[in-house]
């Protein structure tokens, strides 16, 4: 079971809210983690639509 578990896990795309947590995480300061809240909020990890 647990070799299925990984195998699935391995093929599951990266949740946004995974993505924005990591990237938060690897702040080295509070300057730094406002910074980066404050590009999440502008939607840095959205997906961007085109208009087409």
């Amino acid at each position: 079971m647990n070799l299925t578990r990984r195998i699935r896990s391995a093929f599951r795309p990266i949740r946004e809210e995974d993505r924005a947590a990591a990237y938060l995480s690897e702040s080295t300061s509070l300057i730094d983690l406002e910074r980066r809240q404050r590009e999440i909020d502008q939607g840095i990890f959205r997906p961007r639509s085109f208009g087409f």
